[in-house]
């Protein structure tokens, strides 16, 4: 592994917290700062803007910044992969021959995803793809987590309005419907396994391009996050994805979509070291489901981990920063770290030790036993506090909510 420290991100475009905020309801909390060392730095990287908003009339008009969220350090470093080759920008005109034939039979299928929350005002932009002639477009469920009203831009500039109509939030994975007359062009589902070592194709929207092609090769299957927080078992490529190409396709050498992008990871320089996409295939579990109109929510119990002690107390466990107002956690009595007067902090949280009776380590370790369980399950906490241990009896429930996580 690189010397350099290494980052992942999400590629979104708008107020992006599913990543960060939905784990277990586990969120981010820098109580202090801590060296990065080797440490992940996972970070989204959504364009958003936050402003007041005196233009609501006009739907989802859209200037955008760069957004990342704060640093979240808690993963381990990774030590199971060697840093592929630095990814470097493409556009058209660098593109071999039967690649440009690739993208310019593949990209009227493609679209902007355009997202406004007026309650925050945010505004951001993501990507997508069409699936079917009657509006369907697939797209990452951090592009829409956070969302109210959405709109898609075609090629053709087409401005349509779009809703959520399924998503896997824990694949990271949203169908929307668009509203407007079709038949849509469409990109194909893979009907075949992908394959180490083939040329992809991405198109996106990052670095204020519109719809432009991003090419690489196919490093890795079932390629792990070192993330609980973060989709698993995602497709590794070089290709040089960046803010504003998250819910794009990737596409295989028969124009079949093969994979919706997801997160990078990039080293202290910021370049991109690889890019990260969750596979699709036609008929699959995922897809059926999302076609079927399923709504599958992350559990959470409501806590936002400090991460900066994670795992350092003794015994170690996953430290609490913040119960979210309303949340099953806080019903059931969990406790968030104390502050003085000045902001510092004067007094830890409950140290999370178990769940379901599995021994949790750190905060990473507690979010993947809650992810192991469903929305409407009880589960039990064994937490540390003063010294003293205690149980907590917490029924599950969607992180949407809870909206208290991401504010």
């Amino acid at each position: 592994m690189s010397s350099k420290t290494t980052r992942i991100l999400s590629l979104a475009l708008l107020g992006w917290n599913h990543f960060v905020n939905d784990s277990i309801g586990v969120g981010i909390s820098n109580l202090a700062s801590v060296p990065s060392g080797t440490l992940f730095h996972p970070e989204p990287l959504y364009h958003v803007t936050v402003r007041p908003l005196p233009w609501l009339p006009v739907l989802l008009l859209l200037a955008l910044t760069a957004y990342l969220l704060p640093e979240w350090r808690s993963a381990p470093p990774r030590t199971d992969m060697s840093s592929p080759p630095v990814v470097t920008r493409t556009l058209p005109n660098a593109l071999p021959e039967n690649t440009r034939e690739l993208f310019t039979r593949s990209r009227p299928a493609v679209v902007r995803v355009e997202s406004l929350n007026p309650s925050r005002g945010e505004e951001g932009i993501g990507t997508g793809f069409f699936i079917s002639q009657t509006g369907q477009v697939l797209t990452a469920y951090h592009v829409v987590a956070s969302g109210q009203l959405f709109q898609v831009q075609t090629l053709a500039g087409r401005r349509l309005p779009a809703r959520v109509a399924a998503y896997d939030a824990q694949a990271d994975v949203a169908l929307l419907q668009v509203q407007g007359r079709g038949p849509f062009p469409v990109l194909n589902l893979a009907t075949r396994p992908p394959r180490v070592g083939e040329t992809v194709l991405a198109i996106g929207n990052s670095g204020g391009d519109f719809l432009q092609p991003r090419r690489g090769q196919l490093l890795r299957l079932g390629a792990e996050a070192g993330r609980a927080d973060f989709p698993q078992g995602t497709l590794e490529m070089t290709a040089p994805l960046a803010p504003g190409d998250s819910g794009g396709p990737i596409i295989d050498g028969n124009g079949q979509a093969i994979g919706v992008v997801s997160y990078i990871r990039v080293d202290d320089s910021g370049q991109t070291r690889a890019s990260y996409a969750v596979p699709v295939t036609e008929g699959n579990d995922l897809i059926t489901a999302l076609r079927a109109g399923k709504q599958r929510d992350v559990p959470v119990v409501g806590l936002v981990l400090d991460v900066n002690h994670s795992g350092l107390t003794d015994p170690p466990g996953g430290v609490v920063s913040r119960v979210a107002k309303g949340s099953p956690a806080a019903r059931a009595g969990l406790r968030g770290a104390a502050l003085d007067e000045n902001g510092n902090l004067a007094r830890l949280g409950d140290v999370i030790l178990s769940v379901n009776g599995q021994r949790t380590r750190n905060a990473n370790e507690v979010i993947s036993a809650i992810r192991r369980a469903q929305v409407g399950d009880t589960v039990t906490l064994g937490y540390l506090r003063g010294g003293q241990p205690r149980e907590a009896h917490v029924t599950l429930v969607g992180e949407r909510t809870v909206p208290d996580l991401n504010e």
